[in-house]
């Protein structure tokens, strides 16, 4: 009698479960491009706060990446306008004032595909559908993150992990002498986050970003790949180079000489740990009545406010593999 074989099933590699947390800006859309590329990427969907630009172009933003990318099935959600005590910021000088390097597309999804949950109901409900599972990268400002934890206080510990691009390690400034523009732009929700939150949280600090800032020979090869994302990119992003490239003095000691794209590298790191090569465990906290230093993340560096709970701050990153997520992003 013949035996018969069974051949075991090959299981495909589980894929990364993530919700993207954004105030599209250019730095999101590459950063979200990154994830959508990423072939071990599962985004369960988009949450959009106030930040780089109004709420309501952040939608607008987020869409037109989708549509770009042949998206369109992933959820975008509309969250906070302003911060917690109701303020809104913007800067247009960096960004534009769309967001998007003020180049419009008549073409672009309109409003009525977003969702009519709010983002912050959605993240609470993702988290609770897949406890455990779901990594949340917060690349804005970080009011909806904090809102979620104080609508359900057991959110913060349903997350496998949070990604964050935001706050500073040397008291470097971007907006502010002292202040990173996400968590200046909210310091209370910072602080709850960081009080909070009690799932491994990993920082990507400013300047932890302008460290690792590529060559714009880099960035000319990058945009100018033949391709319809690339095209894209290059015609968003032609205002923020141009704005980081011209008119040195202040700009070339925040910007250095280079093309910087903050939020991906907290979007590299929650795609592919092995992009960090060097981190650190810290307590840390956020200044919030310092006439000069509100905002500005406070790094432990000698425990001596005796944090239990620790962040870990990147330090070192891969720069080979960092520019081939950013190159995969728009092929």
């Amino acid at each position: 009698m013949m035996q018969q074989v069974v051949i075991p099933t090959v299981c495909p590699l589980e894929k990364k479960l993530l919700i993207l947390d954004v105030d599209v800006g250019v730095d999101d859309a590459q950063a979200i491009m990154m994830a959508l590329a990423a072939p071990n990427v599962e985004v369960l969907g988009i949450t959009c706060t106030h930040g780089n630009t109004s709420i309501e172009n952040v939608c607008r933003n987020v869409l037109r990446v989708l549509k770009l990318c042949d998206k369109m099935e992933i959820p975008v959600y509309r969250g906070s306008a302003t911060s917690l005590l109701g303020v809104a910021h913007y800067d247009a000088a960096y960004h534009g004032q769309d967001g998007m390097g003020d180049v419009p597309d008549p073409d672009a999804p309109g409003l009525e595909h977003i969702k009519s949950e709010h983002a912050v109901n959605a993240m609470i409900r993702m988290a609770n559908e897949h406890p455990g599972q779901v990594s949340l990268v917060a690349v804005g400002p970080l009011t909806n993150v904090a809102l979620a934890a104080k609508m359900d206080p057991t959110f913060p510990t349903k997350l496998k992990s949070l990604y964050i691009m935001g706050g500073n390690m040397e008291a470097r400034g971007n907006v502010r002498v002292c202040g990173e523009f996400n968590f200046v732009t909210d310091p209370e929700a910072a602080a709850i986050v960081l009080s909070h939150f009690t799932c491994p949280t990993h920082i990507a600090t400013l300047e932890y970003s302008l460290r690792h800032r590529l060559p714009w020979e880099f960035y000319q090869k990058w945009v100018n790949q033949d391709t319809e994302k690339a095209r894209f990119m290059k015609k968003i992003s032609a205002h923020t180079a141009k704005f980081t490239q011209g008119d040195q003095g202040s700009k070339e000691l925040i910007f250095g000489a280079g093309f910087v794209s903050c939020d991906s590298y907290a979007m590299a790191a929650a795609i592919d740990d092995s992009v960090v090569t060097e981190r650190a465990d810290y307590g840390v906290s956020v200044e919030m009545s310092g006439s000069l230093t509100r905002g500005m993340m406070v790094v432990d560096t000698l425990d001596i406010l005796k944090l239990k709970q620790k962040a870990v701050v990147f330090l070192e990153c891969d720069m080979e593999k960092f520019k081939q997520l950013l190159t995969d992003a728009l092929k």
